[in-house]
């Protein structure tokens, strides 16, 4: 199994309008904190997240929340 990389150790707060987003577990991504396909040849897929309504969301940067995709405070414990 594959460890995902800390892409950041906070959160990546951003403004995002409704819709499908594709956010990269594996921490790989140069489009943080969303899918690029880095993650090919690796057994780490990134998590389909519906927003429904414009607002503000905290992505998790560390990619080990266990609230997946959004953050959970776990950079604290790294």
């Amino acid at each position: 199994m594959s460890d995902p990389i800390i892409s950041q150790k906070t959160p990546i707060v951003q403004k995002m309008e409704p819709g499908a987003y594709w956010w990269c577990a594996c921490g790989r991504s140069a489009a943080q904190p969303f899918c690029d396909g880095s993650h090919k040849g690796t057994d780490i897929t990134p998590v389909k997240t519906d927003i429904d309504v414009a607002k503000t969301v905290a992505w998790c940067g560390c990619k080990h929340t266990k609230t997946k995709p959004f953050c959970d405070g776990s950079h604290a414990r790294l």
